[in-house]
């Protein structure tokens, strides 16, 4: 068996302000990204809230500024995808750093889509100061993404995401018998 490779997720708000943080599992890499992966029970923790998930989830990490998250059905997730608009993901080795930009957005399981915390977003970016190039590239990668998930687009689709979730029951299928 190879050896699982784990990165630490850590998003932060403006101003380097932390916010979640993850252990995920490196499944690898395809044309749209590095994807990773939280087994059922992955402890995830942002100041003042933690808990474990419920359901397995695949996460794919761009080269551009957002994250997608996509998530099993079976758990209490409220939606299949959940895209944090980002600045441009830090991805090392061991590490992935973002800094998240407020706006969500998000698939419902019924296939709505709807775009989340825009009046966190107008908020912050006046209290924080976010810089208007920051700006420009939250509003506009959020209304791309926006499209693209609605209408179901490349790597939005329900086969992009099964090829990592079946990535993800393998690996930890193999670590589960080796214990």
């Amino acid at each position: 068996m190879a050896k699982v490779s784990r990165t630490r997720m850590a998003f932060t708000k403006w101003g380097d302000r932390p916010h979640w943080e993850y252990d995920a599992v490196r499944l690898g890499s395809d044309a749209h990204g590095t994807w990773f992966g939280l087994p059922l029970g992955t402890h995830v923790a942002r100041p003042g809230r933690e808990f474990r998930t419920d359901e397995a989830q695949v996460v794919l990490v761009p080269r551009s500024g957002f994250v997608a998250t996509y998530y099993a059905r079976g758990g209490t997730a409220p939606c299949d995808l959940y895209v944090d608009i980002t600045t441009v993901p830090r991805l090392g080795q061991d590490a992935m750093h973002a800094v998240d930009l407020d706006l969500d957005v998000v698939r419902g399981w019924t296939g709505r889509v709807w775009v989340d915390d825009e009046d966190e977003f107008a908020e912050h970016r006046v209290r924080y100061g976010y810089p208007p190039e920051i700006v420009d590239h939250a509003v506009s990668t959020c209304a791309r993404v926006r499209d693209e998930a609605a209408a179901g687009e490349v790597p939005f689709d329900a086969a992009t995401p099964a090829r990592w979730f079946a990535a993800l029951a393998e690996v930890t299928t193999e670590s589960e018998e080796t214990r």
